[in-house]
């Protein structure tokens, strides 16, 4: 029964419901931003509700920065655009930002129609405030350089493997996930700065932001990038997935399942590294919108590993958090209280988890119990209960939440 047959979250999704209608009556008339709102709802539906807790000025900084890091991000992703093509794009990209006329055709679906229109893009940046400029242009310069270091690197490496794409080593990994997502902590961080709301965070707490979303996304979505055409793109360092197997492709194969759920577990508990520097992070921020944009990313990434520890399936299809626990955490991440509790609760469900077999075990307890520590420490933690599979509730009582959702939905919807 999905989401009905936990009737905490029926409410959230009709809330999360009607504040996606809101948003759609919410967006701007002028046609470049229109383009601007209308494509992040199409790239990201989730980001796009995030996003709509900040105020005007930040929100429209943020959109841009989002929708320009999306474009580079096309461009690398897209594996049909050979090296000599690809890295003076990635280099110059920083520059393409402020040229309404340009714009580079790559990239499928919603992603070529961004790319294709990218003027509209460039037109929104140009209307942006002279700090929030200089933030999305360094950033996006310093992502670019490092974007093409890492292909140009890649390139001598599959000199000696394969015409595939592979991270080497940890440091590696760690490497390439600052560049992608670590330069967005920072970019995002010296936005709030710009906006006057926040102090600027250092710049340690700000990668580990965006390592911990990006290392997250990495292990959640192995079969789509092991799969990917015409290459296989491989975000898994070898350090850690040659302790298991041959080849990283072997983890796909039901015959090879034991090994790796290890590998897995292996990374999650990698990924595990960097949850209190984002606690860290977030306790630090003053400005309510602010606090609740960044928490609810960093809730979904804690949640996401607990779904994904020891769990075969990551390795048969791309796992995702449902869409009531999802339409929840959205709707109660609303203080620090809220975002200790959620992670104290996932990192208690991952402990739940752990097999003593497990050649990480030991490790992932310890990294658990830190979070967890830091978490109570804090003398913020409430009881809430997030449920990644059964539900404890009977059928009568998930009929009577339904009709009363439903009389809400209806009023809410009329106004």
């Amino acid at each position: 029964m999905g989401a009905l047959s936990r009737p905490e979250e029926v409410l959230a999704l009709v809330k999360l419901r009607v504040a996606a209608g809101q948003i759609k009556r919410q967006i701007p008339p002028e046609e470049h931003w229109a383009f601007g709102y209308s494509m992040l709802q199409k790239v990201s539906r989730s980001f796009a509700l995030v996003i709509q807790q900040l105020g005007p000025e930040l929100r429209n900084a943020v959109c841009i920065f989002y929708l320009v890091l999306r474009a580079l991000d096309t461009v690398e992703d897209d594996t049909s655009i050979s090296t000599e093509v690809k890295v003076p794009i990635l280099q110059e990209f920083y520059r393409h930002i402020y040229n309404r006329d340009w714009h580079f055709s790559c990239g499928t679906n919603h992603y070529k129609v961004l790319m294709d229109n990218f003027h509209h893009v460039s037109t929104a940046f140009l209307e942006l405030g002279q700090g929030y400029q200089k933030a999305i242009e360094e950033i996006t310069r310093r992502m670019g350089a490092g974007m093409a270091k890492f292909i140009l690197r890649r390139n001598i490496i599959m000199s000696f493997h394969d015409l595939r794409m592979e991270v080497e080593t940890v440091d590696d990994y760690d490497e390439y996930c600052h560049y992608v997502a670590g330069l967005v902590g920072y970019g995002l961080s010296r936005l709030f700065y710009a906006a006057g709301t926040e102090d600027l965070a250092p710049d340690s707490l700000s990668n580990s932001m965006g390592l911990f979303l990006q290392k997250t996304n990495i292990i959640r979505d192995y079969l789509e990038d092991i799969n990917e055409i015409p290459k296989s793109r491989m975000f898994w360092p070898r350090e850690i997935w040659s302790k298991y197997a041959d080849k990283l492709e072997d983890f796909k194969y039901e015959e090879n399942s034991e090994k790796a759920v290890q590998c897995l577990n292996d990374m999650v508990t990698n990924a595990l590294i960097h949850a209190e520097e984002c606690l860290q992070y977030m306790s630090a921020l003053k400005d309510h919108a602010i606090s609740r944009f960044c928490a609810i990313p960093q809730i979904m990434a804690i949640g996401t590993c607990a779904l994904c520890y020891n769990n075969v399936h990551v390795f048969g299809g791309v796992v995702k958090m449902r869409r009531g626990l999802t339409a929840r955490i959205i709707d109660e991440a609303n203080s620090m209280s809220d975002v200790y509790t959620a992670f104290y609760e996932f990192s208690s469900l991952i402990e739940s988890k752990i097999d003593d077999n497990d050649p990480n075990a030991a490790l992932t307890r310890r990294r658990v119990d830190s979070i967890k520590q830091t978490c109570k420490s804090s003398g913020l933690v409430k009881r809430r209960g997030y449920h990644l599979d059964k539900s404890p509730y009977k059928p009568m009582l998930i009929m009577i939440v339904l009709v009363l959702v439903a009389i809400l939905f209806g009023v809410l919807y009329t106004k």
